[in-house]
């Protein structure tokens, strides 16, 4: 195998390296570039490319992360409409610990104001997925605790091209890609749907409503590159997006004996539960080469996200949770409200209503150059970002009479359901790649400057302000990777920094951010038939925090909880093992092959000391919720290149804690053990029809109880499906 050094811009000529982006995408777009580029990178890298996605035809993104080791999923509601992502300890809740990206821009609602990254975009239209972790997420913050990860979209096509993609299956299940591009001289182009929709799994008491959804996605990109003979060499993309969803979702889940009796009821207390979302996205992208060996990359974004996830929140005075607690603990009336046996008034049914606009403006320098016989690529970045999320959430009030849901009342927004919170920050980063001979140094240097606040509102009209809170962090974070090149097939790899999450625009003043120091040190091994990474991690944080919401309420001593602001943990340590191997089993003289892919990550992760500030029932010993010892993905395929392909992909994933003492059933979720099945098979070059069976085994476990309740995984679903290339 070559080695790659990463070192494009010293190798490529101006008119060369626009060729080659005119023919793909641009160079900022990718954070790691090919899975041969990760052979040399100071950190954990895992490429998932457009052929890997394609095989399994998965549409969860939780499922395409199980082949990337390191990253931890939270199930929810079984189709990854909200997913839940962790890296390495940092949080999965609401994946609010890890910085998200499409091309390269950062994706969340609100990413610095309200974290949590309630809208995501339909994973079935990726055409790759890029993990990052290590010295080298530096470059990609704000959250730096555990990793980043970049989505990538439909590239424009060097020459015109298209694809239709069709999907029928169980439960309703529906499903459409299709997108056609085209370039012509210096003008290239792509437009792309998206489009799937689902009855779901699940049935409501007493009700005819289904639970499940319809999502649609609209994506178009235009691109001007200059012509071959100008003397400054640039290119121009704007790419548009829209997306719609209507979902049946609910935060509600089961108690364990109801659970067990049938994991795919739903309680009727949550037949009016709704999400509806709109998000529009725009991004005009320059790429300028200045010389042989230096290129400016700079992206202006916008993106508005509104929503209304109009659910039942609680019932007789009680929130969803305590209904639950009480129903596990052997209390008939909470038993009889959720099945509808018994009368209650109180149902409270709330628009989460919520509007967000993040907007900003990033720029990044590339520059190589030689001194003192040490070769260098710089990279010098700066992003000023501003984001803002609106609540305005009334009440709509309802009685259970005789098992059915009676109008009842309503309650205009006031205090945390009637307010507005922003912020804006101001991010610079420095990185230096230095090539000492087989040795790769990178040093890298990451500023924070971020100022929150929020306003509460005292009346529905906003008229009176009833409270204001504001924070400003400015943090200054380091790392230093170093990467050995033994030969073309080993590599030693260690590495260490600074690692940083900011609390949300609710903090008060004088918050810390979540902080971190991150260490890791590993090997890569790249041959003909086998390629494997094994890569051991550390990291001290100093600082765990949790944001509140509706979703992760943090508990309080003394009873209660609070949804909004953050909370600390006090300090923990999670040191783990990944590990990722592909390889070639078998292969005979016609093609016929056997490949493998292995991702096994161990992790144990608990709280070293509590915090002495902080109201949180955490204590220093505590484990870290949902975050599983010992998971593993696990595919064996038997394939006929361009012909037909089988693959079976085993998962496994450990019962997690759901609360820190974990001390009981109840507070654990359950091991779960999942095969999937697909195969394929092309008619003609241009067209291949294909059959997946995901669960095959229907087995049905426990994999959440947050929010309120048990939640099970999806039970054996099958599907058949048609892509045609032209």
């Amino acid at each position: 195998m070559q080695i790659r050094t990463l070192f494009w811009s010293a190798a490529l000529t101006p008119s060369l390296v626009l060729a080659e982006t005119g023919s793909h995408r641009l160079p900022a777009v990718d954070i790691i570039g090919s899975s041969a580029d990760a052979f040399s990178l100071s950190g954990s890298a895992y490429v998932l490319t457009n052929e890997d996605l394609e095989k399994k035809e998965y549409t969860d993104v939780h499922r395409m992360l199980r082949d990337a080791p390191g990253v931890y999923l939270q199930e929810e509601d079984g189709y990854g409409l909200r997913p839940n992502i962790g890296i390495r300890g940092a949080a999965s809740g609401r994946s609010e610990r890890v910085s998200l990206m499409e091309d390269g821009v950062l994706m969340a609602p609100a990413p610095y104001a309200a974290p949590a990254a309630y809208y995501f975009p339909s994973a079935g239209r990726f055409h790759g997925i890029e993990v990052l972790k290590g010295p080298d997420t530096l470059r990609y913050g704000p959250f730096t605790v555990g990793g980043a990860i970049n989505f990538l979209s439909t590239p424009i096509p060097a020459a015109p091209a298209g694809m239709v993609q069709l999907e029928t299956g169980e439960n309703g299940h529906q499903r459409g890609h299709a997108w056609y591009g085209a370039t012509h001289g210096q003008w290239g182009f792509l437009l792309e749907t998206h489009q799937q929709s689902s009855d779901g799994f699940k049935d409501v008491d007493r009700s005819d409503r289904d639970t499940g959804f319809d999502k649609r996605d609209y994506v178009a990109k235009l691109r001007w590159t200059s012509p071959a003979e100008a003397s400054l060499q640039q290119a121009l993309e704007l790419k548009l997006s829209h997306s719609s969803e209507v979902s049946n979702e609910t935060y509600l889940g089961l108690s364990d004996r109801d659970f067990h009796d049938d994991p795919d009821r739903r309680y009727g207390l949550s037949a009016l539960d709704q999400m509806d979302n709109d998000h529009d996205g725009i991004a005009l992208r320059h790429h300028l080469v200045l010389g042989d060996r230096t290129q400016l990359e700079s992206v202006i974004y916008r993106n508005e996200f509104q929503r209304d996830w109009f659910k039942v929140s609680g019932a007789g005075g009680r929130g969803l949770g305590g209904l639950i607690d009480a129903a596990n603990g052997g209390d008939a009336d909470a038993r009889a409200i959720l099945d509808g046996s018994q009368d209650v008034s109180d149902v409270t049914v709330k628009h989460n209503n919520r509007e967000y606009t993040a907007k900003g403006i990033q720029s990044e320098l590339v520059h190589a150059f030689t001194t003192a016989a040490l070769e260098h690529e710089i990279v010098v970045g700066a992003r000023f970002h501003q984001d803002e999320v609106d609540r305005y959430q009334p009440v709509e009030v309802f009685s259970q009479t005789n098992g059915a849901l009676v109008p009842s009342g309503y309650v205009a927004p006031t205090g945390g359901d009637n307010r507005v919170e922003e912020a804006d920050a101001w991010s610079a980063w420095l990185v230096d790649k230095v090539y000492i001979g087989k040795l790769i140094l990178t040093g890298s240097l990451r500023y924070e400057d971020i100022e929150s606040k929020a306003r509460r509102y005292g009346d529905p009209g906003r008229d009176t302000v009833s409270r204001r809170d504001s924070n400003e962090v400015s943090e200054v974070l380091a790392g230093l990777g170093a990467t050995y090149l033994l030969n073309d097939q080993w590599s030693l790899l260690a590495g260490v920094h600074q690692g940083f999450a900011p609390a949300g625009a609710s903090a008060t003043d004088g918050t810390d951010p979540e902080k971190s120091v991150n260490y890791e040190a590993g090997f890569r091994y790249w041959g003909e038939r086998l390629n494997l990474d094994a890569i051991g991690f550390y990291s001290d944080y100093e600082n765990t925090l949790q944001n509140c919401s509706l979703a992760y309420p943090c508990d309080l001593v003394g009873g209660g909880s609070q949804d909004s602001g953050s909370v600390s943990f006090g300090e923990s340590r999670v040191y783990g093992l990944e590990l990722a191997a592909g390889s070639e089993l078998w292969r005979v003289g016609n093609g016929l092959s056997v490949p493998l892919r292995l991702a096994y990550t161990y992790t144990r992760g608990k709280i070293t000391e509590s915090s002495e500030s902080s109201d949180s029932v955490v204590e220093s010993g505590d484990r870290l919720p949902y975050l599983p010892e010992h998971q593993v993905s696990l595919t064996v395929g038997l394939e006929q290149p361009a012909q037909w392909g089988g693959y079976l992909t085993t998962r496994y994933v450990e019962g997690m804690c759901v609360t820190g003492g974990c001390d009981k059933g109840l507070e654990r979720t359950d091991d779960l053990l999942v095969v999937d099945l697909t195969a394929s098979y092309h008619l003609t070059s241009a067209v291949e029809v294909y059959g997946k069976v995901d669960n095959l085994f229907d087995e049905r476990k426990i994999v959440a109880r947050s929010p309120d309740g048990a939640r099970p995984n999806p039970p054996r679903t099958a599907a058949l499906g048609v892509r045609v290339h032209f």
